[in-house]
């Protein structure tokens, strides 16, 4: 790879900036991928989608996931909170805990809690789904199970046995019902939970789930509630069950200022608390780290100006400040850092398929003749004498002579086969003042506009309502780079659209240093030959929030990890949804579905329509479809 097209390559794509360390570009042009930041032993992910696609006839799209960057990013959490701990000397501990809403897969859960020993993870569920799952999870008897959301009486028994069996659960208290369900359940059985409160905080985060915290909070009790609570768990002769004060002012906080507001606050409901009998063990801070899915490191929705480790720096020193002033012990501090944890592990790959031609091509086979009407006439001269000098005003030109072109159509004075060669006319001037513009290197926004308009729109073999939900809800970003071909220059701009029937399934929004691009520069695809884009920091909350849309359903997953030799090797593969699975979850019995098929054919054989012999190739094609996939093949 040439200089000028790596650094062109670096920054369209910007892969240094956002990867964590654990993507990056190979001379060949391919993507590769590592299992830890700095690790000198990576798989080629070209060569691994050639393996899954051609030898064991996966098609996309493909899920790929790195139970080792799982690993990796709790490490680095644990390890930056232990390295602040030192440093401010704080003398409780880090507790991380696993929030199971981000990504409640079992390969996932179980992935943290096989290095739970080391960091002390355990698990946070917010519905009796997630605690049923959680109860049966192997944890080290240090680790916490900690129980948020609201809660009902079958929720509170749960969080009983799982004390039993001898899990340190913590049931946080949302509102007052619940501890009086919980002191109901201790009067019953004799047995109880910890108990935790969460408390309803002034500060609110920054971000996109900025609403999420502050007084007009969906979840947590008021100061006066707080207060409400210990007395109640007082006299109930419970105090010694009361462990935990939970917080937290929102996800993906973009601004480090915010986070240190947030633990004013909070260390101080904690010193007062501890200062009035509550002898509270652990202070749960909550989510709230966020990803840098653009690279930028900047307070963008899409971004955040901290590291982990200053993240981490801020949280410790705040609390250690704070209760040094108070003259209280310090807590044993909880995170609940699940998008951090899980983002960057998983790869969606798609492919493209075709290109949805929305104008002429650059080369337009037009004939003018001295018989057409002038209109085309003009337009043809524009076409052909636009240069470096006058593309703006040609531009501006071929614009009016657009209108005039539909004006006349509508009055009836041109053809259809008029109409149809100004356009071409119309879309080949602009594509040429567009290059010129890029020449010129000082595109105006009319310009911007036009180059999104212009771009390539490819039909990618995947459902962004599935693999990629946030794209569409809440525009957010996620990076997407051609896993090969990077060594090549990038004469191509384009946008993304699904294979669901939804207008809006369609990325037209990238990830750049200094603004949103609404085009991805790429090397020109070519029909015919595989072109394969993956889809990056989809690991958090994606895949349980992703919908069934038009009934596309899962795809294709491959867990993939890297021997000590620098060896992949696909530990596990599970295949996408097929026809029969989608017509399940949308409650259709496929079984009556063919009689009901049968029994039209059976009519159109009686009437003569069909043959015996057809109607039952017919029938046993559509019993066969339902094994496909519902994806493109």
């Amino acid at each position: 790879m040439n200089d000028e097209v790596a650094q062109r390559v670096q920054q369209v794509y910007g892969v240094e900036n956002w990867s964590a360390g654990y993507f990056e570009i190979s001379s060949e042009g391919h993507l590769l991928a590592r299992p830890a930041a700095g690790d000198s032993r990576f798989v080629d992910l070209k060569v691994l989608v050639d393996d899954l696609i051609q030898k064991r006839k996966v098609s996309t799209p493909i899920l790929l996931r790195f139970p080792q960057i799982l690993t990796s990013q709790l490490r680095k959490l644990s390890d930056a909170y232990s390295t602040a701990i030192t440093e401010y000397g704080l003398t409780g501990k880090h507790y991380p805990v696993f929030p199971m809403k981000v990504n409640p897969r079992r390969e996932v859960v179980e992935e943290f809690l096989r290095d739970s020993a080391r960091c002390r993870v355990g698990i946070e569920c917010g519905s009796k789904a997630e605690l049923y799952a959680a109860l049966a999870q192997e944890q080290t008897p240090e680790s916490l199970l900690i129980c948020n959301g609201f809660k009902d009486e079958t929720f509170v028994r749960l969080a009983a046995l799982g004390m039993q069996a001898g899990k340190r659960v913590i049931v946080v208290v949302e509102k007052l019902n619940e501890l009086k369900m919980l002191l109901k359940q201790h009067q019953a059985t004799g047995v109880c939970p910890w108990i935790g409160l969460r408390a309803k905080l002034y500060t609110r985060g920054s971000g996109k789930w900025a609403a999420s915290g502050g007084e007009a909070a969906k979840f947590g009790l008021t100061t006066s509630e707080i207060l409400q609570c210990v007395r109640l768990i007082k006299e109930a002769g419970l105090a010694s069950h009361l462990k935990l004060l939970h917080m937290h002012i929102g996800s993906q906080i973009t601004d480090i200022k915010r986070v240190r507001n947030a633990m004013k606050e909070s260390g101080r409901v904690y010193a007062k608390l501890r200062q009035v009998g509550a002898e509270i063990e652990f202070l749960d801070i909550g989510g709230g780290l966020g990803v840098d899915y653009d690279g930028s490191k900047t307070r963008t929705e899409s971004s955040v100006n901290y590291s982990v480790q200053e993240f981490a720096n801020a949280v410790v020193y705040v609390i250690r400040t704070i209760c040094d002033e108070e003259h209280v012990p310090h807590p044993n501090l909880v995170t609940e850092s699940g998008r951090m944890m899980t983002a960057y592990h998983s790869v969606c790959i798609t492919t493209i398929r075709d290109e949805i031609e929305t104008f002429a091509d650059d080369e337009p086979q037009v004939t003018v003749d001295a018989d057409d009407p002038q209109v085309i006439s003009e337009l043809k001269t524009l076409c052909d004498e636009v240069n470096g000098k006058n593309y703006h005003e040609f531009y501006h030109d071929a614009v009016e002579l657009k209108d005039e072109l539909h004006t006349q159509f509508n009055l009836g004075l041109i053809s259809l086969e008029d109409r149809a060669k100004g356009e071409v006319l119309f879309w080949e001037t602009c594509a040429r003042a567009l290059r010129e513009s890029e020449e010129d290197g000082l595109p105006s926004g009319e310009f911007e506009q036009l180059k999104k308009t212009l771009a390539a729109k490819y039909l990618c073999n995947f459902s962004l309502f599935r693999s990629a939900p946030d794209s569409w809800a809440i525009r957010q970003l996620f990076p997407i780079v051609p896993i090969h071909r990077l060594n090549e220059p990038l004469k191509d701009f384009s946008t993304f659209v699904d294979v669901t029937c939804d207008s809006d399934g369609k990325i037209d929004h990238f990830v750049d240093l200094k603004d949103d691009r609404e085009t991805l520069d790429m090397p020109k695809w070519k029909a015919g030959e595989p072109y394969y884009l993956a889809i990056f920091l989809v690991g958090a909350y994606q895949e349980v929030m992703g919908s069934f849309h038009n009934l596309f359903g899962i795809p294709s997953e491959a867990q993939v990890v890297i021997d000590a030799g620098g060896k992949y090797h696909i530990t596990k593969l599970i295949p996408g949804s097929r026809i029969t699975d989608m017509l399940q979850f949308a409650r259709y019995d496929q079984p009556l579905l063919v009689e009901a098929f049968r029994r039209k054919l059976t009519t159109h054989v009686t009437s003569g329509r069909l043959t015996e012999d057809l109607a039952t190739k017919l029938a046993g094609e559509y019993d066969r479809a339902a094994g496909g996939s519902t994806y493109l093949e």
